[in-house]
């Protein structure tokens, strides 16, 4: 085969620094906005962006040039600096170190999609600590000491 194909789908995830809610309601939109071209300039197709005062869920297609931690590195550094630059919130703003990221299959994007949107209605019942333990339940993975 002369040519390489991916279509890699990935649900990611990442809090703010020591999970502090401080992605307000008055600026969540403009960070999401300001997050999703940071996607496609990095070649990475975005189908959404969405999240809580405290952690921010993501599914993208990954670009066949970047590695996962390439892009979510500079899509948090730049935001960031993004944020604190346009004051778009009182206090400094950073994201906590680290991520998580799982591979969707396509039969499975419409869901996950769905469920990135509905964040709002789907917090009303669960902590994000709660949510994050079931992910990593759900993939098997095991929690490091001090999560």
């Amino acid at each position: 085969m002369s040519h390489s194909y991916n279509k890699i789908w990935v649900h990611a995830i990442w809090s703010t620094k020591n999970r502090r809610p401080f992605l307000e309601k008055s600026a969540e939109a403009e960070i999401f906005n300001f997050i999703k071209k940071e996607f496609q300039e990095l070649g990475c197709q975005v189908k959404m962006v969405n999240g809580m005062p405290d952690h921010i869920h993501c599914l993208f297609l990954l670009s066949s040039q970047k590695s996962i931690a390439e892009v979510i590195k500079q899509i948090k550094g730049s935001s960031s600096h993004y944020i604190n630059s346009n004051d778009l919130i009182i206090d400094k703003f950073a994201w906590q170190t680290g991520y998580a990221a799982f591979s969707v299959s396509e039969s499975a994007v419409e869901k996950v999609f769905l469920y990135i949107q509905n964040q709002k209605e789907h917090h009303r019942k669960k902590t994000f600590q709660e949510e994050y333990e079931e992910f990593l339940k759900l993939y098997k993975i095991e929690q490091q000491p001090g999560e």
